[in-house]
């Protein structure tokens, strides 16, 4: 009777056990997605690929993404995959990817992969954007591929132009994006176009910038800071905004000789330079 009872004691211990881990389980990966809201699934026939960000949106610009891969034939999520995307716009005539970044393992996270993408177009019509996220785990090699929703921004927080030394460049508004009245940290991302589906990260320049707010006779705002390019590869400075409203974001950009490659000084003749962000909050 003894044996039986312990044996009885034993198996309720291995089952509370089991129940509690599934639990964990569950609200491990429910604590993955904190302040992050889905934006799609994309699926093969072995995975489901889910798509967050902290909008649920893809929008023109900057876009900080996540993404976790689960089993089709199970609800476990994929820890230990080596990622890599590749987005693609199709136009009518022709068709080009975006600056983009490596897709690495979320710090202290179990199941998130994350990175960023700059679309410098919306999608339109039949003009669109399509993502292929190529995946290997245990060394089998997966893909899955879908079209984007990339929708268009109310302000310009990302510019393509072509600068006097003839190079295509794309520039993008990182931060800040809850922009407040104060001294704000102002981060952007600075690419040059290699060819239509690679852009590189431009190192050794420098961005002048000088805040203004048009309907309030283009006033500016003290205590700036130009950017520069720090560890990251992004280009960092302080942002002064003084009040709330629409804020027109003057750049100069300047090549590691220091040359003017885009944009102007503002003056009383020159009320905006042809190289700028926007802001409005």
């Amino acid at each position: 009777m003894k044996t039986i009872k312990y044996i009885s004691v034993l198996f309720m211990a291995l089952l509370t056990f089991s129940c509690t881990s599934d639990d964990e389980t569950d609200l491990t990966n429910l604590d993955e997605l904190t302040n992050l809201i889905k934006i799609q699934e994309i699926s093969n026939t072995t995975h489901t690929v889910e798509l967050y960000s902290k909008s649920g949106k893809l929008e023109q610009g900057y876009n900080a993404l996540s993404l976790r891969i689960k089993e089709k034939n199970g609800n476990s999520f994929i820890d230990n995959a080596i990622v890599s995307w590749n987005p693609m716009m199709y136009m009518t005539a022709m068709q080009h990817s975006c600056p983009k970044s490596e897709v690495v393992k979320t710090p202290h996270k179990q199941t998130l992969y994350n990175g960023f993408l700059v679309f410098q177009m919306a999608s339109h019509g039949s003009e669109y954007w399509e993502l292929t996220i190529d995946y290997t785990i245990d060394g089998t090699s997966y893909s899955v591929s879908d079209t984007l929703e990339v929708h268009p921004s109310d302000k310009q927080r990302v510019t393509t132009f072509t600068g006097t030394d003839d190079v295509r460049y794309v520039l993008a508004l990182v931060a800040p994006s809850e922009p407040k009245v104060a001294i704000n940290d102002m981060i952007v991302g600075l690419y040059k176009m290699e060819n239509m589906s690679h852009f590189s990260t431009v190192d050794h320049y420098s961005i002048k910038i000088d805040p203004r707010m048009p309907s309030m006779g283009n006033h500016g705002s003290p205590n700036n800071q130009d950017l520069t390019q720090k560890t990251d590869g992004f280009y960092h400075g302080k942002l002064s905004l003084t009040m709330t409203g629409y804020w027109k974001i003057n750049l100069q950009l300047l090549n590691a000789e220091n040359q003017t490659i885009k944009g102007e000084e503002v003056t009383n003749e020159q009320e905006s330079s042809s190289l700028y962000l926007e802001i409005e909050f």
